[in-house]
């Protein structure tokens, strides 16, 4: 995947695409799919320390054109975290609140939460997108925002079917 400098999330590669996305509509709202990778192993969540926001969470990122969800997911933990998963199922489907960024582009997201596991590799911030990645104790996690709290909840709780928002 190509990238370009990020023109909203200081030290956050953009993808080309988006890029060129941006080139023909501007500011207005871009809808993007996204995944997050709860990585678990041995009783402990892989958690890193986002670049753009200082924020701690999982593993997180955009699919490319194409992709499928869940190679998206192995994929951003190979390229933030330098770790190789199995991506085991998917725990929740959900629209994030649209985001504007300082520069005036607005991002509807909708993320695709999946329960990972740990196969191989030791972690390690690869490529700037977190400045610290590492293992977290699931007993006594630190401080986490609410949103990130309940994908970690929901990748946790044992053979439950996936969480869609909504769905009445």
């Amino acid at each position: 995947m190509q990238v370009g400098p990020s023109p909203y999330r200081e030290g956050m590669p953009t993808p080309d695409f988006v890029l060129a996305l941006r080139e023909k509509i501007g500011h207005e709202p871009l809808f993007l799919a996204g995944v997050t990778a709860v990585v678990l192993h041995e009783g402990r969540v892989l958690l890193g320390r986002r670049s753009d926001d200082g924020a701690l969470t999982p593993i997180t990122g955009i699919i490319d054109p194409g992709e499928e969800p869940a190679d998206a997911a192995a994929r951003e933990a190979l390229e933030e975290a330098g770790v190789v998963i199995r991506v085991d199922r998917l725990v929740w489907v959900h629209q994030i609140p649209r985001v504007t960024y300082a520069n005036g582009d607005q991002s509807d997201y909708l993320d695709l939460t999946f329960r990972c596991s740990w196969v191989s590799g030791e972690p390690y911030p690869v490529d700037g997108e977190m400045t610290e990645v590492g293992w977290y104790g699931l007993d006594a996690l630190p401080p986490l925002g609410d949103e990130m709290e309940r994908r970690i909840a929901r990748a946790v709780a044992d053979a439950e079917p996936a969480h869609f928002e909504g769905g009445r």
